[in-house]
């Protein structure tokens, strides 16, 4: 997230705090791929992503901006990912 880039949907703001691109970049990342980001996600990715709709709502509620709402959602996206990965690893063992 280091490039000053304000994605244009809300759905690419989401993409960005948890996958680091736009559809279109990826899109253009993968060429050869059919479908979308979200249709190669994980489990967890996905879980995420559904919790980062429902925090996104608050957040645009409260009034704050695309660009606060990127940094906000980023860090939750890290955080969240951590967890669920964490508990992953420990069903699997």
């Amino acid at each position: 997230m280091g490039k000053s880039y304000l994605p244009a949907s809300e759905a690419d703001v989401l993409n960005m705090a948890l996958f680091g691109m736009t559809a279109k970049q990826w899109r253009d990342k993968n060429p050869d791929k059919k479908g979308n980001i979200r249709d190669y996600a994980s489990i967890n990715e996905l879980i995420c992503l559904s919790n980062m709709e429902n925090i996104n709502a608050v957040l645009i509620e409260d009034g704050l901006n695309q660009k606060e709402r990127l940094i906000k959602l980023n860090k939750i996206a890290i955080h969240q990912m951590l967890i669920l990965e964490e508990q992953t690893t420990k069903i699997l063992k």
